[in-house]
């Protein structure tokens, strides 16, 4: 009796959560299959992302990749050794096929990278992520990260 008001508690919290993914535009979907392929690493799906136009940057850092290759080459080096990667996307919109995500990339891994060794950091990130994506072929055209380092720099500061 009391694993079925558990379930159904389960299954009242969880409905609008899973109603509000299937209402968001095709564009802002595909967006978050593409971050969520990011965060977890999944270099398979990503592969089908990217493609030799395909263009990762990170304006606020002056880094820029191009092409499939390159992209998931930096991709493997910059997720070495982490731990946790996430994306808490706060707030969502696109214009067409520009999607524009704000919200925290959470991370948590080796200070090495950081000028840390030896330490396991964790760090919250405020950030603008832009996703310009090709309709017909569902991958990306640009990747453009606008991020707040100054919080990460005093955030590495305390740690």
């Amino acid at each position: 009796m009391n694993l079925r008001y558990l379930w159904l508690i389960f299954t009242f919290f969880s409905l609008p959560s899973m109603a509000n993914t299937t209402q968001m535009p095709i564009e802002q979907q595909l967006a978050v299959k593409y971050i969520q392929a990011l965060t977890d690493h999944d270099y398979k799906t990503l592969f089908n992302f990217y493609n030799r136009d395909s263009v990762f940057n990170d304006k606020t850092a002056s880094k820029k990749y191009t092409g499939r290759r390159h992209i998931l080459s930096f991709l493997k080096r910059a997720h070495q050794g982490v731990l946790e990667y996430g994306f808490n996307i706060e707030h969502m919109f696109n214009s067409g096929s520009l999607v524009v995500m704000i919200g925290n990339y959470h991370y948590k891994g080796p200070g090495e990278q950081f000028g840390k060794p030896g330490k396991i950091i964790d760090l919250a990130i405020p950030g603008v992520t832009t996703v310009k994506l090709d309709m017909d072929t569902h991958r990306i055209k640009e990747h453009e990260d606008l991020m707040d380092y100054q919080t990460m720099a005093d955030q590495l500061a305390g740690q």
